[in-house]
């Protein structure tokens, strides 16, 4: 199971990462399953970072207060499915 989360107040560049993220997802496929949460509470998303737009895959944030490409999201995202 993987859970990613897009943490943002749904702006523009938080679309875009979800955007990526789901791409990412496309091209890797991964079994099994997997939930994207986006999360735009602010009292949350400071649990995890202090710049939006934010990635946690599995608890662990990957990215911060920029927009990764989807080659980099594919790449966290299949280390987490090593680790998992």
């Amino acid at each position: 199971m993987l859970t990613i989360k897009v943490l943002g107040p749904g702006c523009p560049n938080c679309r875009k990462v979800e955007q990526h993220t789901r791409e990412a997802l496309d091209m890797l496929q991964p079994e099994g399953e997997v939930t994207i949460v986006k999360v735009t509470d602010p009292m949350e998303i400071s649990n995890y970072i202090m710049r939006t737009p934010g990635l946690v895959i599995n608890e662990k944030v990957v990215s911060e207060g920029r927009i990764p490409k989807s080659d980099e999201v594919m790449t966290w995202i299949a280390d987490a499915l090593q680790g998992a």
